[in-house]
């Protein structure tokens, strides 16, 4: 009997133990303690597209005719096409590093849409400023992730307007700050093939007399 209670109490002993361990231990098996809910850290989102200032518009036509940098000759074919309805591309958006908005404008003909004239203009309080042209016909601007992109088609003897021989795409990229200018980064130069000219036909085959 002696034996048998010194081993059940022995027993007893190392289940207290263990439950012990189990409890209030700092094993390898503890965890930590949770942070306090008002403690945990939450991800501000950021404002999406719909929360943004708008874009204030402008008047493109007033611009052109008012900016002694844009020739008399593409003054002089700045005319609407139909009605009040004028061959102008307005595109807004941020190039020149500011708070402000940057305006690229771009003035074709009416009869092929032609490029005529490409231009930049940065807002300057309640005016703008020409920061950029280019009016090597035909030309064409636009606005990529930042950068300006400027097209030039570039046309062979005996070309169709709607099939020119390559396209040189220069890309520029505004430094040095409010005033600073436009630096080329980049140019690439496409070659089209002169097998495809739109007209839906091809040289005969040879005959074999």
């Amino acid at each position: 009997m002696t034996a048998g209670t010194t081993a059940l109490a022995g027993i007893s002993a190392l289940g207290l133990f263990m439950t012990g361990c189990s409890t209030g231990g700092t094993g390898t098996r503890d965890e930590g303690v949770a942070p306090p809910a008002d403690k945990v850290a939450h991800a501000t989102p950021s404002p999406s597209a719909s929360t943004q200032a708008p874009f204030t518009k402008v008047d493109p036509v007033r611009l052109l005719k008012g900016d002694p940098k844009v020739s008399a000759r593409v003054k002089a074919q700045l005319k609407p096409c139909t009605k009040d309805e004028y061959p102008i591309d307005v595109t807004y958006g941020h190039l020149t590093g500011t708070t402000g908005q940057d305006v690229v404008v771009n003035v074709m003909n009416c009869a092929d849409a032609v490029g005529l004239g490409a231009y930049v203009y940065r807002a300057s309080g309640a005016s703008y400023d020409n920061v950029f042209t280019a009016e090597e016909t035909p030309v064409y601007a636009e606005i990529d992730r930042g950068d300006l992109v400027v097209t030039r088609q570039m046309y062979a003897p005996g070309d169709k307007p709607a099939f020119a021989s390559s396209e040189v795409v220069t890309t520029y990229r505004w430094s040095g700050g409010a005033t600073g200018k436009f630096a080329q980064q980049d140019q690439v130069e496409n070659d089209y093939s002169k097998a495809v000219d739109g007209s839906g036909t091809s040289a005969p085959a040879p005959t074999t007399p």
